[in-house]
């Protein structure tokens, strides 16, 4: 009797998990109401939440295909690796945002891997990349759906090659830090060299000289770890 109940209460836990994901899932996909019941069931029972500290790898070249990923709080990176491990920034997705790059095993046309790790503790839904191929395969607005979600990636990959080829690095590095300020409501960002590298797509040595430039030039003060913007007008100007 006692184990009955416990399967019981066991059972309950589950169902309630799925509800939860079946009541979460219409608000990030748009296509949710065009979609027969049983696909409905299928995506949201194989949905799932997971958590990652800052810097915590979530997707990696060589790893297996992700599937979707929906933000629901915190700040993920995605980026291209070359042959010698470098990220190269390729976009940032925050709350509320998804990403379809992680699965490239349901869009065929993606022929490159992608490396996805944690800007902040994050929180996040990853859709099933099976389940969403099936969906996708049976349903043409989740198709639809699926394709313009990765044009909009490729668009932003364009212009991150853009800013990478064609931008001078000290224009990039003055929008990056600008920009982060913007974001955090705070003249301190607390970021490493590497980091910015990363997320201006530069090596790190590059980031260090720019940096001590401003610093040199009263735009900024850079610590470890942290920079503090001095004067914004000047910062401004760079931009």
């Amino acid at each position: 009797m006692y184990i009955c109940q416990k399967l019981s209460e066991v059972r309950h836990v589950i169902s309630a998990l799925k509800n939860n994901y079946y009541s979460e899932l219409p608000a990030f996909l748009p296509f949710w109401d065009k979609l027969e019941e049983a696909d409905k069931r299928l995506l949201s029972d194989t949905a799932r939440d997971v958590t990652y500290p800052a810097r915590a790898d979530i997707h990696t070249c060589t790893g297996e295909c992700l599937g979707m990923i929906i933000v629901k709080h915190g700040r993920i990176s995605v980026c291209m690796q070359s042959e010698e491990g470098r990220d190269i920034m390729l976009m940032r997705l925050s709350e509320g945002e998804l990403c379809v790059l992680s699965a490239s095993c349901v869009i065929k046309s993606i022929n490159f891997d992608v490396h996805v790790l944690a800007d902040t503790d994050t929180e996040l839904t990853l859709i099933n990349a099976a389940a969403l191929n099936t969906v996708k395969n049976r349903n043409i607005y989740a198709e639809c759906f699926v394709y313009k979600l990765a044009a909009e990636h490729f668009s932003d990959v364009m212009w991150s090659m853009q800013q990478i080829l064609f931008v001078g690095f000290d224009k990039r590095l003055a929008s990056y830090i600008y920009d982060e300020t913007l974001r955090s409501g705070s003249d301190t960002i607390e970021q490493t060299h590497e980091q910015i590298a990363v997320n201006t797509g530069s090596a790190r040595e590059v980031v260090s000289r720019m940096l001590k430039r401003f610093s040199d030039d009263g735009i900024i003060e850079s610590k470890r770890g942290v920079i503090t913007v001095l004067d914004r007008s000047k910062l401004k100007k760079l931009l």
